[in-house]
């Protein structure tokens, strides 16, 4: 009985948080069928780096998991990652993970993002918690969602890191799935502080006018066509609210693609399409970063 109590307590807030971010979404089956949707999306999916991720570089990188930020007293770590033996500052980027949470596998992608000449920090949204299976990653989004004012204080804490103590000169957000609502999501909390944003694939992500024009910063949007949430309407819609409002945005959707199909753990994996939206992606934040 008292887990079932959580569970509809933590549906609830989940639903007032998704309409908070998106007028798209106002109705609680709308937001159910989002969450219901990333777990078929996952289903038979074990989030484990695969060698297509972590095999060698000709960039050394040095990783660390460090504390990034304070939620009201309790600390929160993160993964950070930079070139070996960079002294000067590094443009940086905030990586935000899957619905997993901060697995191995968002690791071993902060470290490849590193070795592009980037201070990469993987965000902890879960607060050292983490999934690996569908059922259990989706109690913790649950339970992330229910707290957004605190996920975006965490976010904040990340960027404030990287400008702060990392001193990056420009910093991007990135986020895959889950992530990638909360790297737009990010955009939106720091509209003039952010100087590029990276969106894979995230769902619900809104298309309020009112909303975007706020972005002042280039917005890359990867997407598949096969995905249902977002479906390539709502991205097209996504898109063309963006251009009528004179923003930079460059959007790809990948024919024969689906939802999570830059995780080469996941049973969506493509890999042509992931091996170009990492170009796309490096190119993009080279030509506004560095």
């Amino acid at each position: 009985m008292r887990k079932f109590i959580y569970f509809a307590i933590a549906s609830f807030f989940l639903v007032i948080s998704f309409a908070f971010f998106n007028v798209n979404q106002p109705t609680s089956a709308k937001v159910s069928d989002y969450v219901q949707y990333m777990a078929e999306a996952h289903k038979g999916d074990r989030p484990i780096p695969t060698g297509i991720i972590t095999q060698s570089s000709d960039i050394e990188v040095v990783g660390e998991m460090v504390e990034y930020a304070n939620l009201d007293g309790e600390m929160v770590s993160g993964y950070i990652s930079r070139p070996a033996g960079v002294e000067e500052p590094l443009p940086g980027v905030i990586l935000i993970h899957e619905w997993w949470g901060l697995n191995d596998n968002i690791k071993a992608m902060t470290d490849k993002m590193a070795a592009e000449g980037y201070v990469a920090l993987a965000v902890d949204l879960y607060k050292g918690d983490s999934a690996d299976n569908p059922d259990d990653a989706m109690e913790l989004v649950q339970r992330a969602i229910a707290s957004s004012s605190e996920l975006e204080d965490n976010l904040k804490q990340a960027y404030d890191y990287l400008k702060n103590q990392a001193n990056a000169p420009k910093i991007a957000s990135m986020g895959w799935c889950f992530g990638g609502l909360w790297s737009l999501n990010t955009a939106l909390l720091l509209p003039t502080e952010l100087d590029a944003v990276v969106i894979y694939y995230g769902g619900n992500i809104t298309t309020d006018p009112e909303k975007l024009a706020t972005l002042e910063m280039p917005i890359l949007g990867i997407f598949g066509e096969l995905d249902q949430n977002p479906s390539v309407e709502l991205v097209r819609e996504f898109e063309q609210v963006l251009q009528s409002l004179d923003k930079d945005v460059e959007i790809h959707i990948y024919e024969n693609a689906d939802h999570a199909f830059s995780n080469s753990s996941g049973t969506r994996y493509n890999p042509e399409a992931a091996e170009d939206a990492w170009e796309k992606t490096t190119e993009f934040l080279a030509r506004h970063l560095q």
